[in-house]
């Protein structure tokens, strides 16, 4: 049988404050660290060899050291990588035109990460329902929702577990499942005060959660019905991971707030809460801002990133690559006790077991393979867009058989 996770996690945390004494000990980390990468690998600092099949949580796009970024950022480290927001930002213009080209949406706000961006879009979500006068603006959000860990963004999320130790909570929301209009209606029914709709297009850390189609437009009708926003979340399947620039596309609606992170820089932090007509005037000056927000080395980031995706055609590469891997993983484990779902879009896909799972991250690790696992008994795969179909056929090979042997010795008697 496997040790129990918890003295699995405790072994790690202690190897993690022997090696790094004077870091806060807030994550469960491997015992080892990454020196570099090249493509969808990656190196340890005692030269073991990696597929990376987490992409530093969705972030690195365009894998490592890739050929036409490096020399575009190296150009702009020369140049100019920060600026305060005193003055304009040439590079801001042609990035935020860039999104609302690619969206469909009006206008763009430049932080530096998703939890920022998701905390702003709830700052415009109560700034517009006291513009029409309610006095406390509630908004829908929804369970195994994960949005940040600001207290605003924490208590938008649907994890007690990430909760517990933080209260009192912020007021003002209330929760629904995802895909099911009918308590969407029922809200709507029983509270005055709502005025907006938060969720992510594809739940992420709560398991890679699909919103379905059908169910997003039946959104985009009541929240015009009724006068709401319609925030999507694409923090992490935002940035072509679905195989479209952005997950709503899929279902041909569109949002009126927008927060994007994780991929859009490749690895330099940003973040952008990008809007449509119904929010893009309900911030003004004074009412929002930010010291890092919006640097010139962040959006060269930007514009490179969505400029390479374009040239190299990674949307189409990204579905397709992404069908491979399925399908791959699919055969891998069909006929699996303990296998519930593979589900996701793209090169976003969540491997759902009947069990906590935790365990296989290290297992993966030390076969030459780097995942994550999210939801306690969900494997999550968001490996770089530049992610090739036989690269992929490799991560199916190496991760199966590790599922296969878990599920197994999970199921043997003591």
């Amino acid at each position: 049988m496997n040790a129990p996770e918890p003295a699995v996690l405790t072994q790690v945390m202690n190897a993690t404050q022997r090696a790094m004494p004077h870091v806060m000990n807030t994550y469960g980390r491997l015992p080892f660290a990454l020196s570099h990468g090249r493509g969808a690998w990656v190196w340890d600092t005692e030269g073991r060899k990696y597929l990376d099949g987490l992409g530093g949580i969705a972030v690195n796009t365009l894998g490592h050291a890739h050929p036409k970024l490096v020399p575009a950022l190296q150009d702009q480290i020369g140049k100019l990588i920060h600026s305060s927001n005193y003055y304009q930002v040439p590079l801001q213009e042609e990035l935020a035109a860039k999104l609302c080209e690619l969206s469909g949406l009006s206008a763009a706000f430049f932080c530096h990460s998703g939890l920022e961006a998701n905390e702003g879009a709830l700052k415009i979500a109560r700034k517009y329902g006291h513009d029409k006068g309610v006095a406390r603006p509630e908004v829908i959000v929804y369970e195994k929702a994960f949005h940040g860990r600001s207290i605003a963004t924490l208590s938008a999320t649907g994890n007690a577990k990430v909760q517990k130790g933080f209260e009192p909570l912020v007021e003002g929301f209330v929760r629904v499942p995802l895909n099911d209009l009918a308590a969407i209606d029922a809200v709507a029914r029983s509270n005055p005060n709502g005025v907006a709709v938060f969720l992510e297009t594809i739940q992420g850390e709560g398991g890679v959660n699909p919103s379905r189609s059908d169910y997003l437009q039946g959104l985009r009708q009541r929240c015009d019905e009724h006068g709401w926003l319609l925030m999507l979340d694409e923090v992490q399947c935002g940035i072509g991971r679905t195989g479209k620039w952005f997950a709503f596309q899929w279902a041909g609606v569109q949002p009126d707030v927008m927060p994007l992170a994780k991929g859009l820089g490749s690895g330099v932090p940003i973040g952008a809460i990008v809007v449509g007509l119904k929010a893009v005037n309900v911030l003004g000056p004074g009412n929002h801002g930010t010291t890092f927000g919006g640097n010139p080395l962040a959006m060269r980031a930007g514009v490179e990133t969505l400029r390479i995706m374009e040239e190299d055609g990674l949307l189409a590469h990204a579905a397709t690559v992404g069908q491979v891997l399925h399908d791959a993983l699919t055969a891998g484990l069909a006929g699996l006790p303990g296998v519930k779902e593979i589900r996701g879009a793209g090169l976003m896909i969540g491997i759902e077991l009947d069990r906590p799972c935790g365990v296989i991250l290290g297992r993966a690790a030390e076969a030459g393979l780097l995942i994550s696992v999210t939801a306690d008994s969900v494997i999550r795969l968001v490996p770089p867009l530049i992610l090739s179909a036989d690269e992929a056929l490799q991560m199916a090979a190496i991760l199966c058989p590790i599922v296969a042997a878990f599920l197994a010795e999970a199921s043997s008697p003591a």
